[in-house]
């Protein structure tokens, strides 16, 4: 193996200066590939560190030696939710909290650094007045972003505000009942794996085409390298010699790019942690893998090069003298768009009932994405043959005739140009149709605020809820309801229940001193608008925005690299058959215009197709995004013609530049 790479690190430097650009040309492709891959994982870290972060807040039922009792309630100021955690000690064995120094006294709160600042700025009487003043502020560990409004406040433990019921909001986990507990717990909260599955939608949809480039990088200007190893195995090199060579060149060249793809990640994650997501941006160390997972990808990432450049060896250890003569090599089968077919019936089969699946129906559908991403890939270099054949036969200009035969004769490298726009049509159409209904709160509701009360006893409090607002332009409405706990029961029970209701004009200001007045009136409620009550509903719908923007981002970082590279290395590949046809009188921007239709033909057939199958996929999820998906999946449509075509462009230059003194020369 030494003298493998001491060859191969020969042959890099003496191969002139064409042979270091197809090297530096790998190294840039795997670079973004393994950039990118390290945000895929990264990004699931950090939810996972954001759910561990959550979890103490959301006690599951009542501990067998109960030390403390926990509550969460969430109020709101400026329309952003303020988590309030009230905790009682039964004992003296009461956990402490996490990123607190010790479990809190009774009359004691420990407040966020945001909701500290927020309660330094803002009058008392809108948001400081609600809460004992903080005796310190909460460490990371107790924090779900950087930003998040969090308050503890110390109970004892008879005091109504800790022991008192929350309401019927407890299923969207803005507040939970007073429960015994023992220690805090570290499973996840329902909305937390909510997060975390959705994350492993967009890894499978990002890290998929990132493989499928990082492989393909191994394979640029393979025909140079496939020549070169053809004319070592025709002098007696011997086939365990060359595949040596490769794997050696290969992956002096990937680790370098991987090296590479670290540092520009580390450069990024500042950047990459303002991104908002679930009302926050995130702690950097958050968006860091850790030792292990970066050490898997630094690892996995010039193995998977290695191997694809391996794998595509097989003409140069069998028949190397048809290499050397530069033979078209074996058409590819149709039984690749047969896998395709078979992925999408088999979807077709169990998509309509995935949702019956429950939690396996998430696995379930990460499994059709990657192989339909892999079918594609498979399917691809065929589909472009086929299309190359019908453009040969159907050409009636030079540059149509060049391209037909181009895409004919190596249907593969033509592919691997187009591939990543391909595969980000793919994204665009599954994400299209995927959305959330917006908000439905009436104009005329938001500065209502409410308060739910049980019947019995709702006199007082309503009595002091008057008392609390006597001086504020509030109009109070009392109100009395009945709800069937079981509607289909016939003779099941009612929940009698006393709305009362505070309309508050005057803006956002007037409705926190309102809130700040209202505070404590009745022991376990928050006063909410029907607005507060959609804020989580409206921050969901604007995450899911944000993440198919980003992985619509990554997807076309991938495609534009992957045409920018792959152009050029098929400048590289091809530069001896450019000299020729400029020999034979063919004019550069005949090659050019050739050039061209040889990446937008394909492009238009397979993007498409890439649509519609994602658009398939998507369909038993589809939520009603209306017209935006469509606008998005027009945009991405657009951006992915214009990334290749300005891609494309880039390689211009090189084509001059090799055609310049068109007499063929040895490598």
């Amino acid at each position: 193996m030494p003298a493998a790479l001491a060859l191969a690190w020969l042959l890099l430097r003496g191969g002139g200066r064409r042979t270091l650009l197809g090297a530096l040309l790998t190294l840039a492709a795997v670079a973004v590939s393994t950039g990118l891959l390290l945000f895929a994982v990264g990004a699931n870290h950090a939810f996972l560190q954001r759910a561990h972060a959550d979890a103490w807040r959301h006690p599951d039922g009542a501990a067998a030696s109960p030390a403390a009792i926990e509550a969460l309630s969430t109020d709101y100021v400026r329309g952003r939710p303020i988590s309030v955690i009230d905790l009682a000690a039964l004992n003296g064995t009461a956990p402490v909290p996490p990123g607190m120094p010790r479990f809190p006294r009774p009359g004691e709160s420990w407040a966020s650094p945001a909701l500290a600042r927020l309660m330094r700025d803002l009058p008392a009487d809108r948001l400081a007045g609600r809460f004992p003043a903080p005796a310190g502020t909460l460490g990371r560990r107790a924090l779900v972003h950087p930003g998040e409004l969090v308050i503890v406040i110390g109970r004892d433990a008879r005091d109504p505000a800790v022991t008192a019921p929350r309401g019927a909001s407890e299923a969207r986990e803005t507040t939970a009942g007073p429960t015994p507990i023992a220690r805090f717990p570290t499973g996840a909260s329902p909305l937390a794996v909510a997060y975390l599955s959705l994350m492993a939608v967009a890894s499978v949809l990002m890290a998929v085409p990132l493989l499928v480039f990082g492989g393909a990088a191994a394979r640029l200007t393979v025909a140079r390298r496939d020549g070169r190893l053809a004319a070592l195995r025709l002098v007696g090199a011997t086939p365990g010699q060359v595949v040596a060579i490769t794997t050696a060149e290969a992956v002096l060249t990937a680790v370098a790019g991987a090296v590479a793809g670290l540092l520009l990640y580390a450069a990024a994650m500042p950047a990459l942690a303002r991104i908002t997501i679930q009302g926050g941006t995130w702690f950097t160390g958050d968006l860091w893998p850790g030792p292990l997972a970066s050490a898997a990808v630094l690892a996995g990432v010039p193995v998977l090069v290695g191997v694809s450049a391996v794998a595509g060896l097989r003409r140069v250890i069998v028949g190397p003298l048809g290499v050397a003569r530069r033979e078209t090599p074996p058409a590819t089968r149709a039984v690749r768009l047969g896998a395709l077919a078979a992925v999408l019936i088999a979807f077709g089969a169990v998509g309509g009932g995935l949702t019956a699946f429950g939690r396996a129906a998430l696995v379930i559908l990460l499994v059709f994405l990657a192989l339909a991403f892999l079918a594609l890939n498979l399917a691809g270099p065929w589909v472009v043959a086929l299309i190359g054949r019908v453009a040969a036969g159907t050409a009636r200009t030079p540059a149509r005739l060049l391209a037909g035969r181009r895409l004919l004769d190596d249907p593969r490298a033509a592919w691997r140009t187009v591939a990543g726009v391909a595969l980000s049509g793919f994204v665009a159409g599954f994400l299209a149709l995927l959305g959330a209904p917006p908000s439905v709160t009436a104009p005329g509701d938001r500065d209502a605020l409410r308060l739910t009360l049980p019947q019995a006893g709702s006199a007082t409090a309503v009595a002091r809820v008057k008392d609390r607002l006597a001086g504020m332009d509030a109009r109070i409405t009392v109100k009395e309801t009945v709800t069937e706990d079981d509607p289909l029961a016939e003779h099941g029970t009612v929940t009698r229940n006393v709305i009362v209701t505070a309309a508050v004009p005057g803006g956002a200001a007037a409705l926190d001193r309102a809130r700040t007045a209202l505070a404590g009136a009745v022991p376990g409620r928050v006063a909410t608008t029907p607005a507060d009550e959609e804020v989580n509903g409206d921050v969901l719908v604007a995450d899911l925005r944000t993440g198919a923007l980003i992985v619509l981002a990554v997807s076309f970082l991938i495609a534009v690299t992957s045409a920018g590279i792959t152009g050029a290395s098929a400048v590289l590949d091809r530069r001896q058959a450019y000299a020729m046809l400029r020999l034979a009188g063919t004019p550069l921007p005949v090659l050019d215009r050739a050039r061209r239709q040889e990446t937008l033909i394909p492009l238009a057939v397979m993007g498409g197709g890439s649509v519609l199958t994602g658009l398939f996929l998507a369909s038993p999820f589809a939520t009603g995004s209306g017209s935006s998906g469509l606008v998005t999946l027009a945009v991405s449509v657009v951006l992915g013609f214009g990334g290749v075509l300005g891609a494309g462009a880039l390689s211009r230059p090189l084509l001059r530049s090799v055609t310049r003194e068109p007499a063929p020369r040895p490598d």
